[in-house]
This record gives structure tokens, C-alpha cells and sequence, in this order.
């Protein structure tokens, strides 16, 4: 892996770049485009954590975490993970959607939490074999016809 890969603030200087990333074709059905993570983060202030993925100066993907979401609504079940995860286009398997799982983990044990849950689309053009090679174990859980998954942090 790279190692000047680093995680970077959206501001009003690298909005356009931010906005601009995406995915390649065949996956664009996989993930929301980074606008959408962005307005989510705009009414979501608190809880959602968007940043860019850098290698060096070069922006190579996004993510967002979110922190004390209700899961269920009921007030017993809050989570913490990984909400959006963004490899631009010709970038992917190089490491940075682990660098991007990494620093989600660290920041939600520097939060206190001891797991990390991420949702995927199931199938086989899915994300499922990346999340469960890092660790992840599906809950059983089905939130809007994606798979829940966790990954112990202790």
C-alpha cells in the first residue's frame, strides 16, 4: 500500500474535485455519486464524517462514515461505519478501499466503539468479497435490499 495515503476534509477549495470523482461505469448502480453523500452530510451535520481519500496530492476515491446513527429508530441500537466508499475510476486494487476501511475503524475507536457496521449490495457485481476478505460478517440483516455487515474492533 501507498504510504502517502492520507484523508482529507471536504472544504470549498476541493468541492469541485470532491463532486467530480466517480466510479467506474459498471458500478455506478453499486454506490451513490459523492453529491449524494454530500447533501446527506449537509442534514446529517454530527453524524456523517465525509472525507477524500489522497494519495499524496492526487484525490483517488471518497468515503463517509457516520457516527451514533439509531439503527433501528427505537433509541437501543446505535452504530457506527462506513456509509459511502468511492474508488475513482482506474484506481481500485491498489489498496486504498482498505486504507479507507482502516481509517474509518481508527476513527470510530478513537470514538469509543468497538465495531464497524458497512452495508453492501449483494450479488455477484457487489462489494461483498472485498468487506468480508477485511474481516466483515454479515448480520443477517437486510436495510433497503443491502446486506449489513460488522467487523469487531476489539
Amino acid at each position: 500500500m501507498p504510504t502517502s495515503l492520507r484523508l482529507q476534509e471536504v472544504t470549498a477549495d476541493n468541492l469541485d474535485t470532491a463532486i467530480n470523482l466517480q466510479v467506474r461505469a459498471d458500478q455506478e448502480h453499486l454506490v451513490a455519486p459523492v453529491v449524494k453523500s454530500l447533501a446527506e452530510a449537509y442534514v446529517h451535520p454530527g453524524v456523517a464524517w465525509p472525507r477524500l481519500i489522497c494519495d499524496g496530492d492526487e484525490v483517488v476515491g471518497f468515503l463517509m462514515a457516520f457516527h451514533d446513527i439509531d439503527w433501528t429508530g427505537k433509541g437501543t441500537d446505535f452504530r457506527s461505519g462506513l456509509w459511502r466508499l468511492n474508488i475513482a475510476a482506474g484506481k481500485q486494487g491498489r489498496g486504498y478501499g482498505r486504507f479507507a476501511v482502516d481509517s474509518v475503524a481508527a476513527e470510530i475507536r478513537r470514538r469509543g466503539r468497538t465495531e464497524l457496521t458497512v452495508t453492501w449490495h449483494p450479488g455477484a457485481d457487489g462489494p461483498g468479497d472485498f468487506y468480508l476478505a477485511l474481516g466483515f460478517r454479515p448480520t443477517g440483516e437486510v436495510v433497503e435490499g443491502e446486506t449489513v455487515g460488522t467487523l469487531d474492533l476489539t
